[in-house]
């Protein structure tokens, strides 16, 4: 799983919006995925805790990674649908996304992740329908 981590970071640097994010993939199995997420002060909402679409932003991203551990000749992975309950503030020095695929198909996966603070509080939940994208066959 060394040589997928390394690749997964290679190619999530190639996406502006996440390394605009700071996002670092942690670790990967099977099917699951482990990132985290700095906690900055322009990533901020009105109360001081961490913005909605931030924590989004980085659930999405947990779930695609997972989704794609499992289908490495993929070019890519999109959400098709995605829910999110939000449960408490993001605060402190980081957050982190831990996603594991629930059910893997041929194109389609359904995946869950967890959004924490580095306290081990839960800050989100969501739910995702990813469709992986196979390479054209020549």
């Amino acid at each position: 799983m060394k040589e997928a981590l390394e690749y997964t970071r290679e190619y999530q640097k190639k996406i502006p919006f996440l390394s605009h994010l700071k996002i670092l993939t942690e670790e990967l199995g099977a099917g699951s995925a482990k990132l985290s997420l700095p906690i900055e002060a322009h990533l901020t909402n009105s109360m001081g805790t961490v913005h909605g679409g931030v924590i989004m932003s980085l659930l999405d991203i947990a779930l695609c990674t997972a989704a794609r551990t499992l289908h490495p000749g993929s070019i890519g992975a999109i959400t098709i649908d995605m829910s999110t309950s939000f449960i408490d503030g993001g605060t402190g020095a980081r957050l982190l996304a831990e996603a594991r695929v629930l059910k893997d198909g041929r194109s389609m996966s359904f995946v869950e992740a967890e959004a924490r603070n580095e306290d081990g509080s839960l800050v989100a939940k969501a739910i995702a329908t990813v469709r992986v994208r196979q390479r054209e066959k020549t």
